[in-house]
């Protein structure tokens, strides 16, 4: 739970231990067993922790993860619960290491709560401003010109065969406004083509957070990309970047 909530941003949580409440099926030592077990894996994961008194499900103790955005509210996603009812409805048995038959108990684990309510706060947390590994478009190729379209498109075939979300700008604007169109929609990468570009078989890329990266090889490119899209990683590296001659 930790890594994924990790992987699209949120690092910060109100931990909650719910206890048994009024209405409850399962006896006391069960019930202290559950929840001394929560707080054991609390304590292991070092996290401070508050008690929501009676705040648990009717079958079992609960930890509740509320995630606090960028802006310091807070909102309750994740949760892992104890269930003791269910493996006494469905009657399961395990053979426990005395040869006796023991009755498990059964764990619910909620990443997310609720999917839309999760992306609505997403979008909202980054204001619409995603990882590149999550963004809907991680790259735009930009034409400079109608004679390397050919090579944008094969590019983009080539970048989707690999799991990337690659597209060609379609419009007829000059760069300076490609450029600008892709960082007000927030497109993590750009890559400039021209006929240099084309003829050399590279890219001339550029960061929407970084700027200008340089020069790369189109396979090179690619395979950065991959990386960083598998660990969840910005691009900052540096391709091949031209020394301008000094002027005499």
């Amino acid at each position: 739970t930790e890594s994924i909530l990790s992987r699209f941003g949120f690092d910060k949580y109100d931990i909650m231990l719910s206890t048994r409440p009024e209405k409850s099926v399962g006896g006391d030592d069960i019930w202290d067993a559950a929840t001394d077990a929560l707080v054991g894996a609390l304590k292991a994961k070092g996290w401070d922790y508050g008690i929501d008194e009676g705040g648990g499900a009717f079958y079992g103790p609960k930890i509740d993860l509320k995630i606090r955005d960028a802006i310091g509210r807070t909102w309750q996603c994740s949760t892992i619960q104890c269930d003791f009812n269910l493996p006494e409805r469905f009657d399961l048995e395990y053979v426990s290491a005395d040869a006796t038959r023991e009755r498990p108990i059964m764990l619910h684990r909620a990443i997310f709560g609720s999917i839309e309510r999760f992306f609505g706060i997403l979008v909202e947390n980054c204001a619409g401003d995603f990882p590149l590994w999550l963004a809907p478009t991680q790259m735009r190729l930009l034409p400079v010109t109608d004679g390397v379209r050919e090579y944008c498109e094969e590019i983009s075939k080539k970048a989707k065969r690999l799991g990337l979300r690659v597209e060609v700008d379609r419009g007829s604007e000059r760069l300076a406004k490609q450029i600008r169109n892709a960082e007000q929609q927030r497109v993590p990468i750009m890559a400039v083509v021209g006929m240099k570009e084309m003829e050399g078989g590279t890219l001339a890329v550029r960061s929407r957070k970084e700027g200008d990266l340089g020069s790369f090889d189109v396979d090179d490119l690619l395979g950065e990309l991959t990386r960083c899209v598998e660990y969840a990683e910005e691009m900052t590296t540096m391709g091949k970047v031209e020394e301008k001659e000094e002027k005499k």
